[in-house]
């Protein structure tokens, strides 16, 4: 199936979307800021989204889309064969992008731009593993 809007509409659709201090990374940045904690953001070579670098805990809020979300991810009806390698190479960064980190001893945590809705829940498992992190786990 060809995509249905030209190439200069879907270049102008592509170009809005953000890569990163997307409004989930920055619900869950806000949250953890009403909580006291320090942390940086867009972190490092491998553009940790939220990094807590002492402690060396990386989170990553991923997109259900663009990532993969079991729950919410579908494959585009229009233009497979752009979209199903571009999707999987996503995958397989964030694969790759984990195998490095955790060599480099980071924790690494990720969460679907979905679970953001339960802000509570992800904070207090965030609080948990840097409470985890300070008795030398």
């Amino acid at each position: 199936m060809v995509d249905r809007v030209s190439k200069e509409k879907r270049s102008k659709i592509m170009s809005a979307i953000k890569s990163k201090n997307t409004k989930p990374e920055l619900a869950l940045a806000n949250a953890l800021s009403e909580e006291g904690l320090n942390f940086s953001l867009q972190y490092g070579k491998e553009k940790i989204d939220i990094a807590f670098p002492e402690q060396k805990i990386a989170i990553f809020v991923d997109g259900c889309f663009w990532h993969g979300c079991p729950m919410h991810s579908h494959t585009p009806k229009s233009n497979k064969s752009y979209w199903v390698p571009k999707l999987e190479k996503n995958k397989e960064r964030d694969l790759a992008k984990n195998n490095r980190l955790w060599q480099e001893g980071w924790k690494i945590l990720r969460f679907w731009e979905h679970e953001i809705n339960n802000l509570e829940i992800i904070v207090k498992k965030i609080l948990n593993e840097l409470n985890e992190m300070k008795k030398g786990r």
